[in-house]
């Protein structure tokens, strides 16, 4: 009898950039662990939480956010692996077009993986939420909330 060994890390990450490119939302959720975190340090809009928990909690957030993006592609830039084995880092250029505007962005992302058994149990998302902000028209909003939290 073969044993299947789970995908490397850096196949999860590659994987993660074709699904987030081309995939569904569900096929986007069931890269993550059941369990899995997901951190937004700078959020990509005002009012949107900075953690997500659970796959089931991606699931419905991913099919949530959907019908207002469409995505044009995913352009990797670096796939870093790190000392630990678990950690990738994936550099990537999101280009995307906000459907209620029509307006067409690119959020430049760096998201930090931790893989474990070929899915991901928590993520580290950085992007500028500028290019989005435009497009979505929530550029002004974005820039009072940054005044409001250097002001505290």
């Amino acid at each position: 009898m073969t044993e299947v060994s789970a995908p490397s890390p850096r196949e999860v990450a590659e994987r993660f950039l074709r699904v987030a490119s081309e995939g569904t939302p569900d096929e986007l959720a069931d890269l993550y662990a059941e369990d899995s975190v997901i951190e937004m340090p700078f959020g990509p809009q005002p009012g949107v939480p900075l953690r997500f928990e659970g796959r089931e909690g991606h699931r419905a957030r991913f099919k949530n956010f959907a019908p207002s993006i469409r995505v044009e592609r995913i352009d990797p830039v670096a796939l870093h692996e790190t000392a630990d084995p678990e950690v990738v880092i994936a550099e990537y250029d999101y280009h995307a077009t906000a459907v209620p505007t029509g307006r067409s962005f690119t959020n430049r992302y760096i998201m930090v993986m931790r893989i474990r058994d070929g899915l991901i149990v928590h993520s580290r998302d950085y992007a500028s939420p500028l290019g989005s902000a435009a497009a979505f028209g929530n550029f002004d909003r974005l820039l009072q909330a940054a005044r409001q939290s250097t002001a505290s």
